[in-house]
């Protein structure tokens, strides 16, 4: 276990390693944000024979300044299957490839902790070792909560995720690793301190949240996100449900209920084998517009660019959404 994660400064490196090449331009930063990815049964097989689920995105991936995905198992050698109907533990020669592809690692949902504490402790390890960051994950309570900083041209982004969906045995500790837990009070806090303490310039939350297979987001989805950007947040951004669900804006501000899948083999209807991906264009007052792009999961879980279809797109000003067509 690095010296980083013993002491609780594991946020504060990856901010000054990402800040290195950040550079003294101004906006806009795009970021990309990735929905649900499983990576063992087909897509790490296919890891395994040298082979690369996310290939053909890699040209939409490269071309962005910050890239995000949830990842949605385990990463590591250690542990045992908890209880449950699904687990998921990928073999770490995944991580070069999701390197390849991404900055950030979304922890905070409902399948990180699938083989106990022990395996996530390791996994922390491991996606440090491999260069890569993480969002809503620590080897402490504290750690969970404390947001990835990153700057990008002059814009500093505060990146916080966390889960919803049970079990709650997955929640960080005070001396216990684990995933960050959507308590609306200490939501609302870590939001006004990314800002306080750690000097965002802008805060996007990310959720694990609402019920699966539901294409309109709940009652408390929406309460919830109401309250994060209540609180300071500039963005909303979430997943879990397994398909896209409806997007819309608060006080100006756009809220993504859920992006859908990206890599998953455990589909079961068509509305589980479309998903989005997200690009947020950001200055230093928010969210200048997005755009989405779609994929279409084959059976064995790999997604692939359909750029015949038009997806969802806004920008700032605009009262409603339009669909805007994707050709790149």
């Amino acid at each position: 276990m690095s010296a980083c994660l013993r002491r609780g400064w594991c946020a504060l490196w990856l901010a000054a390693c990402m800040s290195a090449s950040a550079g003294q331009a101004t906006g806009p930063v795009s970021l990309v944000f990735a929905g649900d990815i499983v990576l063992d049964d087909a897509a790490g097989e296919m890891i395994e024979r040298g082979g690369d689920p996310f290939a053909d995105f890699a040209g939409f991936f490269r071309s962005a300044d910050v890239r995000v995905v949830n990842l949605e198992c385990v990463i590591a050698t250690t542990g045992s299957a908890g209880e449950k109907n699904y687990t998921f533990r990928a073999h770490p020669r995944v991580l070069p490839v999701l390197k390849r592809h991404f900055d950030v690692l979304a922890l905070a949902n409902n399948h990180s902790g699938d083989f106990g504490r022990e395996a996530f402790a390791e996994m922390l390890g491991l996606i440090e070792r491999a260069g890569l960051a993480q969002v809503g994950g620590g080897l402490n309570l504290a750690q969970a909560h404390t947001p990835l900083i990153i700057e990008r041209k002059g814009v500093r982004i505060a990146l916080l995720a966390y889960s919803e969906f049970m079990p709650r045995s997955f929640e960080a500790d005070y001396n216990a690793p684990g995933v960050a837990w959507s308590e609306d009070e200490q939501v609302v806090a870590d939001i006004q301190q990314a800002r306080s303490i750690h000097h965002a310039d802008l805060v996007i939350p990310l959720m694990h949240w609402g019920w699966e297979n539901e294409l309109i987001a709940t009652a408390r989805q929406r309460q919830l996100a109401r309250t994060m950007i209540d609180a300071g947040a500039d963005a909303v951004i979430g997943g879990h449900p397994h398909v896209t669900q409806d997007i819309e804006q608060y006080r100006g501000k756009p809220i993504v209920y859920s992006v859908g899948n990206f890599v998953m083999k455990e589909t079961d209807n068509d509305n589980q084998r479309r998903g989005w991906l997200l690009r947020l264009k950001l200055d230093k007052l928010g969210v200048i517009g997005f755009d989405t792009r779609l994929a279409r999961i084959d059976l064995d879980g790999i997604p692939l660019a359909d750029r015949a279809s038009a997806s969802p797109c806004w920008s700032r000003g605009e009262n409603e959404l339009r669909q805007c067509s994707n050709p790149d």
